[in-house]
């Protein structure tokens, strides 16, 4: 068993980087607004602003689809909408599971974008037995001990985890072994699956940290400009102040020679 394995190799069948489909989604929502306000056409400069990413990158994103755009016209909407939609297999309805209906897996069974992107919630499933029966979001709760059933009965290939961390890896152990092929994992924790079985992570905390560090390094150069100004001679460069802060941290933490990390 793989352990820590979160994607496939590097490019798919069809030749599409990894890379280009993890953005594929983004094009698609930018695109999904512009045709809910019926605009025909986009040029690849609109388009990749709308998504967050540089025009050239969005045009050979595009290539791998064999859209290339006219000149002076730009992109079809509703074609470029059905072409990635095919592309990232939204053409069909997928049932998807979701285990562990605390606070985070009720919100997501609440979530009204599933349906409108080509999901459809085909159960919801907690192994407290005092949840059984209640009504989330419009469908009854079902205990883990029916998991087995509930998916091939649904033909369930998509599982969602939202259970503390303890519990994640028994129930994607169950997920697969049932036949679920790709995960999406909001348990702070690392899954060990089978080659065959992907494995996406949402950690909000680790999301939290990353912003964390970019705000120090931006005190720390507003700190650092502040000081240099005030004594007289130049700062250090924004690149040095980066590097001197990261090695330090790597350094030594809060009891003087291991790393802080903070709790997932």
């Amino acid at each position: 068993m793989a352990t820590g394995r979160t994607h496939r190799p590097a490019t798919r069948s069809r030749g599409i980087p990894e890379a280009t489909v993890a953005r594929l989604p983004l094009y698609l929502r930018a695109l999904t607004a512009l045709s809910e306000r019926s605009v025909p056409t986009v040029s690849s400069e609109e388009l990749a602003a709308a998504a967050g990413v540089n025009s050239a990158k969005l045009r050979k994103d595009f290539s791998y689809l064999g859209s290339y755009g006219t000149r002076g016209v730009g992109y079809d909407v509703e074609y470029l909408v059905y072409q990635i939609s095919r592309e990232l297999g939204l053409t069909q309805d997928w049932p998807v599971v979701i285990v562990g209906i605390g606070n985070l897996g009720a919100a997501l069974a609440n979530y009204g974008g599933f349906a409108s992107r080509g999901f459809r919630v085909a159960a919801l499933i907690d192994a407290d037995p005092a949840m059984a029966g209640k009504p989330v979001a419009g469908i009854a709760v079902q205990h883990t001990d029916e998991l087995e059933h509930i998916i091939e009965s649904n033909g369930v290939s998509i599982g969602v985890i939202a259970t503390p961390a303890g519990a994640a890896q028994q129930v994607c152990d169950r997920l697969v072994a049932a036949g679920v092929t790709s995960i999406l994992n909001f348990a702070p924790t690392v899954l060990t699956v089978p080659d065959g079985v992907d494995v996406r992570k949402v950690d909000l905390s680790i999301e939290l940290q990353i912003l964390a560090f970019h705000e120090q390094r931006k005190a720390g150069e507003e700190g650092g400009a502040e000081a240099g100004h005030e004594a007289g001679h130049e700062s250090a460069p924004p690149a040095e102040v980066t590097r001197a802060a990261a090695a330090a941290a790597d350094r030594k933490g809060p009891d003087g020679d291991v790393p802080a990390v903070m709790p997932a």
